[in-house]
């Protein structure tokens, strides 16, 4: 928890130890990415380029590249996206650590912003060490087709984004 110090009417500092810090959110984040490198580090050296195990009759693992962002958007743009979405990535981490500090006691947006925090790391990381992100999740139903395949960080993001909307829909509620 964080220390907020206020002067009291003797001049005396006074210690508030209600607000909570960053340091929680921080650790989320940073499990997050662990947990997503470990499982990538382990498909990329269990799977061969496009190996699918079968789990389930709708989920599969499978070592599959994006070279682009979500849905393979840009995918086939020649390489320079890779520098424009670490750009977004980095922003993007920029953003959540501003918004955790100045926002540190709202518990379900810190939560949020700490999920979508840790998918851009996470995602960020395969960009910068392999040019592309691995993804390894691969969903589908039987004669309608697969999801496009993903991976924890990507998970992070999107339940992030949820969270982030919902927190907004509570907060607008209370108003």
């Amino acid at each position: 928890m964080a220390t907020k110090k206020k002067t009291g009417p003797s001049g005396l500092k006074l210690v508030n130890k209600s607000t909570p810090g960053m340091l929680p959110w921080l650790g989320l984040a940073l499990i997050i990415v662990l947990l997503d490198q470990v499982t990538k580090i382990t498909v990329e050296r269990s799977f061969a380029y496009g190996e699918t195990l079968p789990i389930t009759g709708f989920f599969n693992l499978i070592k599959v590249y994006n070279p682009g962002a979500a849905f393979s958007f840009l995918g086939d743009a020649g390489g320079w996206q890779r520098y424009l979405f670490s750009a977004i990535a980095l922003g993007a981490v920029g953003f959540c650590l501003y918004m955790m500090k100045k926002n540190a006691g709202q518990r379900l947006f810190c939560f949020a912003l700490s999920l979508i925090m840790a998918g851009a790391i996470g995602n960020l990381i395969d960009r910068l060490a392999y040019g592309h992100v691995i993804d390894f999740l691969d969903f589908y139903w039987k004669g309608v087709g697969h999801f496009p395949a993903f991976n924890i960080a990507d998970i992070g993001i999107s339940v992030g984004a949820i969270l982030f909307v919902l927190d907004e829909l509570l907060r607008v509620n209370k108003s």
